[in-house]
């Protein structure tokens, strides 16, 4: 089995090596290519990820290059995990927002528009490229947005599904907290890429007792401070919304809290630096634990879990992915991009059914929805009109004159990546 990674020179990487060395009996990786143009930085976890490799025992190669079409060629699946500008872009897409009142965030609002306008060409022409060497390859996005992006590939015609890990950290962050095995734990998991809510803790699979409203009882505080969200907003639901929520809820506190301290692309920044010191160490041969505070935890127990149901023996297996509505939330268009509970197999992901989503919650959905389609059409096809529709629908701008000064400024900063602004 070979794999091919696309931005494996992200400091991200040895996530993905290490959960590939640890569960390979999961998913007997022969070969594993890691692409990207920076080859500094690219052979230098390359290095690392064979030394993890040999420390764990695993057969597999480990190869790297800056050549694309060859990396891809001949893989089963190929994983995109890359950031167009890098961590500068994020900077920038961070900060211009907030000079409107507006939040600075790489996945919503303006800022994850502009990342959505410089990414999704850049993945497209990457999905082309594989599906011309490697016609029979999965692509799993793990590139933010992943809704976006993934609606992109999947409108594109290409066989695609969406990763995040939000799901699979409640899972284990619940399975913690009510000692169970993370296996016993299944969410009613819904919504959108970023905007999800867990409606349900379930002991053992979908029809399993509902643990929930105990966890909450008992629980409720913990969960609260790790979503940064008042106590009382749980209570209040019922349920548990994503940390990305807080964006939603308390929106007009992150924007007073954002102006007041460092970026997290600022800490990224730092931390990316320390962890490319602590690669180039000829004698670490394992992921440091400064990765955990880089973000991404569980990505690589996710990766290999999807991996292995698109490319297995046929055996379906239940994991939380993106991938087409086709009616699972039935007020959004079933070429719609959701979050979802999904059975997996060769053949792809088929969502499973949820409980009707409650307006309070359908209502948001439904408007990100309508944005994401309407960033979607921007990125293709660009513009300056289309960008400021895109914001003018998003529900934390949804002002025309806001969205007249955060297209100027959405413009202005991406120039260099965007042909047509």
């Amino acid at each position: 089995m070979k794999l091919a990674v696309v931005g494996g020179g992200s400091t991200y990487t040895p996530e993905l090596i290490d959960g590939f060395a640890r569960l390979r009996d999961t998913l007997p990786v022969s070969e594993l290519v890691l692409i990207d143009p920076a080859t500094e930085r690219l052979e230098l976890i390359g290095a690392l990820a064979r030394r993890i490799f040999a420390k764990q025992g695993h057969p597999g190669r480990v190869t790297t290059t800056a050549d694309l079409d060859a990396g891809v060629e001949g893989a089963d699946a190929v994983l995109v995990q890359l950031r167009v500008g890098g961590q500068a872009a994020r900077l920038r897409d961070e900060t211009w927002p907030l000079e409107c009142g507006c939040i600075g965030q790489e996945t919503t609002g303006a800022g994850g528009l502009a990342k959505a306008l410089r990414t999704v060409p850049v993945v497209l022409d990457i999905a082309e490229r594989v599906r011309r060497a490697s016609p029979d390859a999965w692509i799993i996005d793990f590139t933010n947005p992943v809704g976006i992006v993934t609606r992109a590939l999947l409108r594109a015609g290409h066989k695609a599904v969406g990763l995040c890990n939000v799901a699979i950290g409640f899972q284990r962050k619940f399975a913690a907290l009510l000692d169970l095995a993370p296996a016993d734990i299944h969410l009613d998991h819904v919504g959108l890429n970023h905007l999800t809510w867990e409606l349900g803790v379930r002991k053992g699979g979908p029809d399993g007792e509902d643990l929930l409203p105990g966890l909450l009882a008992e629980h409720g505080a913990a969960v609260a401070e790790d979503l940064r969200l008042p106590r009382a907003v749980l209570d209040s639901l019922g349920v548990v919304p994503s940390y990305y929520l807080r964006y939603f809820y308390a929106h007009d506190a992150v924007v007073r809290e954002l102006g007041t301290k460092p970026s997290r692309a600022a800490e990224v920044a730092a931390m990316e630096k320390e962890l490319l010191g602590l690669y180039a160490d000829p004698a670490l041969d394992e992921k440091p634990e400064l990765l955990a505070r880089r973000g991404g935890a569980f990505y690589s127990e996710a990766a290999v879990d999807l991996a292995a149901a698109l490319l297995g023996d046929g055996t379906s297996a239940v994991q939380v992915v993106n991938t087409l509505n086709r009616g699972t939330l039935p007020f959004l268009p079933d070429d719609a991009v959701v979050e979802v509970q999904a059975r997996v197999d060769r053949s792809g992901p088929v969502p499973l059914a949820t409980a009707r989503l409650d307006p309070l919650y359908a209502g948001l959905v439904a408007q990100v929805t309508a944005y994401e389609d309407l960033a979607l059409d921007a990125a293709v096809r660009g513009g300056r009109e289309r960008v400021f529709k895109a914001l003018l629908a998003h529900p934390l701008v949804g002002q025309f004159d806001l969205a007249e000064g955060l297209t100027d400024r959405l413009l202005a900063h991406n120039k260099e990546h965007l042909p047509w602004a």
